[in-house]
């Protein structure tokens, strides 16, 4: 087990990693890729979304991404939004429809929008074939502005799971620079429990490849408390990871919530690791990484010293967004396919949840927005509070009362009460002029959030744990 007192390393600072401090904090909360979060989206026409692609300054960069929602099989913790079937047909169609669908959201455009950065999320996007990733592509060149050079941050997510490796080559030829590959344990018996069957020799394959083939970054996921894991086990999952020295580590917290996730129905209840047991397999977790070299970036992200997640967390260029952490946040987000949610200007905008009611708008020749919302200019004033605390640990008062023309401690009154507790236990150190979160409180940093959030508890426990 962790104790209460075994100290870790981050970003220079010794952190106290307590246990039973986060025990009591660990409750549902957001995971703030957004504000407001997506559980408070409603019913949304088009039309805020289009007046706000029209908006959009000539210059302004892009972000494009794109969801492929087919699996050839179902992990059992999959909470994304897919479709199970082994029938490459099916690409077919949804790629005429990406298609149009790129084509109706360019010709709202208007001036030069080079796209910076480009990713690829499913569901498993290396469902689609050699072939299907070239109509892709063909169309984002033919309607937007894919850039070359070495400034682009073009990203897929990669099940390696037989997956030829030449298939590398074609995606480094097509542009694409980064890898995020899933992992999430290598413990044979974890990973029969959750239907994810996959070897250390084929994950090793497919990151050497994408190293030959010129991809500058690498990410492995890994997820912590799924069915049969333990302390000894995924330690040695750790070390199997720290030898394929990936740029970047996301590690994430299984939220298992079956009656939301049919799929997760599949995982048997009693062979999920206790709570203790969870934040012990944390609390190795952040050992490793630490002794590795790795830096904690923030919630769920570590990357080594000189990627540019840590330079940009540095420089206060980092933020957060639909993506995890981003170094583009300056981008416009132009989200295609379906489910997918746009951020242009105060606008978000999710296309449909299913097949059907994206395929029949798309027909009908009208975007797929179905729910959104539109930021009003208390949400922007909160959103900046919140980017500030997860990004940067932070937030300068002075600072923030120029930039908005607020009084920041009587916008946020209601916060006092929840920042006071946190300071008593030392997550935060609070004075008249800074929040700053301490580096155990960097664990909990959702919940400092949550204090300025003027939409809970709407829906609060659809979220999964903080920790």
């Amino acid at each position: 087990m962790v104790r209460c007192g075994q100290w870790v390393t981050l970003r220079g600072m010794k952190a106290l990693f307590a246990p039973d401090i986060i025990a009591r904090y660990n409750v549902n909360g957001a995971r703030y890729t957004s504000y407001p979060t997506a559980n408070v989206f409603h019913d949304l026409g088009a039309g805020p979304y289009e007046q706000a692609l029209d908006g959009i300054a000539d210059g302004r960069p892009l972000s494009l991404y794109l969801h492929v929602p087919f699996c050839d099989t179902i992990c059992y913790y999959c909470a994304c939004n897919k479709i199970n079937t082994g029938n490459k047909k099916h690409a077919e169609a949804y790629i005429d429809r990406l298609i149009r669908e790129m084509v109706m959201q360019a010709d709202h455009l208007s001036g030069s929008h080079p796209v910076e950065q480009l990713h690829f999320g499913g569901g498993t996007p290396t469902f689609l074939d050699d072939n299907q990733f070239r109509r892709v592509f063909a169309g984002l060149r033919e309607h937007f502005e894919l850039m070359s050079d070495e400034r682009r941050d073009y990203s897929i997510e990669i099940d390696p799971r037989g997956l030829p490796v030449e298939r590398i080559a074609t995606l480094a030829e097509l542009g694409l620079n980064r890898m995020s590959v899933g992992v999430q344990d290598f413990d044979p018996a974890v990973q029969e429990a959750v239907n994810r069957i996959q070897s250390e020799a084929e994950t090793l394959a497919v990151v050497d490849a994408a190293r030959a083939n010129g991809f500058g970054s690498i990410n492995v996921d890994l997820i912590y408390g799924l069915p049969l894991q333990t302390a000894a086990g995924f330690e040695r999952s750790l070390d199997r990871v720290l030898a394929l020295a990936p740029d970047r580590i996301s590690l994430y917290n299984y939220a298992h919530l079956p009656e939301r996730f049919k799929t997760q129905r599949q995982i048997k209840a009693q062979d999920l690791p206790s709570p203790e047991t969870k934040l012990d397999l944390l609390g190795k977790a952040i050992e490793h990484f630490n002794v590795a070299g790795y830096e904690y970036v923030g919630m769920d992200h570590f990357a080594k010293a000189t990627d540019h997640l840590i330079a940009a967390q540095q420089d206060g260029s980092l933020q957060r967004n639909f993506q995890g952490y981003t170094t583009h946040g300056q981008c416009e987000l132009i989200a295609l396919g379906v489910s997918s949610i746009s951020k242009v200007g105060r606008v978000y905008a999710q296309n449909s949840k299913t097949l059907e009611a994206y395929y029949a708008a798309i027909d009908d020749g009208r975007l797929a927005t179905e729910r959104g919302y539109v930021l009003t200019p208390d949400d922007e004033v909160v959103a900046d509070a919140i980017q500030r605390i997860m990004c940067h640990f932070h937030v300068d008062v002075s600072d923030f009362n120029k930039t908005h023309g607020v009084d920041f401690w009587q916008r946020f009154e209601c916060a006092w009460p929840g920042l006071n507790e946190m300071a008593e236990e030392g997550l935060i150190e609070l004075s008249e002029s800074s929040i700053r979160i301490t580096p155990t409180g960097r664990f909990l940093v959702r919940n400092v959030c949550m204090l300025f959030d003027a939409h809970l508890p709407a829906q609060s426990q659809g979220f999964s744990k903080t920790v």
